[in-house]
């Protein structure tokens, strides 16, 4: 897949069939208009794009938004490029772009930029000024510059209208089995492995601690998840404590691997975690005993269940 990180960086003469959005989560209801994309290529006729934007609309259009996103950048080129997408144009989003009118966007961009043959879209699809432009316009406007409009309907992903929003409504709930379900894969967060506070390890269950550098970085709720792993081209399961350390009066939120069966050193390395299954919220114990006794516990319920994968 070709990356590009800017709408004037794309180069080719070839017709293009295109989707375009933010493809947050690059969930199932993506996977259904990113599979007619690629399947819609005919052999060096066409290119199959995806145009996405960064930073996130709201993020620009609503300035104290606090939108968490499910993906990082680096995350979507990698769930991306799995699609069989050859071209990606990741385009900087900016109040600039987002008064361009829809004519402007479409004539400017679609047909003189991508030399469009076809896009396929969402069903609820609005672009241009502030988003006045819907699915009937843009098949006008391929009437006007020759190309052809898809429109995918909700009976199309599986009579539910998936969402990034309801997704991550899902993700603040601590629902990982709707997450998941609505995703087409496990949620995952990927971070850098730097030292802790060691609590873990006098205590019989060492920790890989996270640290996320991208804020906009969506964080489930608080508690305790049966996760896994790809480290070394080996697949490890353990549990994860998303929370404070209540118990030891900890003051910053931490995010915190015990991987099973698994001593290798971490430290400084990129690791992507996927999440699995909630077991309980974070809790505040009366000891350090109370909290290794119930981690026992939960060690327990993470191998019956991972048992049964």
């Amino acid at each position: 897949m070709k990356i590009f990180h800017s709408i004037n960086d794309f180069q080719s003469t070839q017709k293009t069939i295109l989707t375009l959005g933010t493809f947050d989560g690059v969930h199932v209801g993506h996977s259904k208009i990113l599979e007619k994309v690629t399947k819609n290529i005919e052999k060096g006729e066409y290119e199959s794009l995806v145009l996405t934007f960064f930073p996130h609309p709201r993020m620009v259009l609503q300035g104290r938004s606090e939108i968490k996103l499910l993906n990082t950048i680096a995350e979507k080129i990698d769930l991306l490029e799995k699609t069989g997408v050859q071209n990606l144009v990741i385009h900087p989003f900016d109040e600039s772009f987002s008064r361009l009118t829809a004519q402007e966007f479409v004539k400017n961009i679609l047909v003189d930029k991508f030399h469009i043959q076809k896009i396929i879209i969402g069903h609820d699809h609005r672009f241009g000024r502030n988003r006045t432009a819907n699915i009937d316009d843009l098949i006008g406007f391929g009437k006007q510059y020759g190309f052809e409009v898809e429109q995918i309907s909700v009976q199309e992903v599986n009579a539910v209208s998936i969402s990034s929003t309801k997704i991550r409504r899902a993700l603040i709930e601590g629902n990982m089995a709707l997450a998941n379900e609505y995703l087409g894969y496990d949620y995952f967060i990927t971070g850098t492995v730097i030292k802790g506070g060691q609590l873990g390890r006098t205590i019989g269950f060492p920790t890989a601690n996270l640290q996320i550098q991208e804020n906009y970085k969506l964080i489930p709720q608080n508690g305790v998840y049966i996760v896994k792993s790809s480290v070394n081209q080996e697949t490890v399961y353990g549990m994860m404590n998303i929370g404070f350390n209540p118990t030891v009066a900890g003051e910053r939120l931490s995010i915190e691997v015990h991987y099973f069966e698994f001593d290798t050193d971490l430290y400084d390395q990129k690791i992507s975690v996927s999440i699995l299954k909630r077991l309980r919220p974070e809790q505040k114990f009366d000891s350090v005993d109370l909290l290794k006794k119930q981690l026992e516990k939960d060690k327990n319920l993470a191998l019956d269940y991972i048992k049964n994968l």
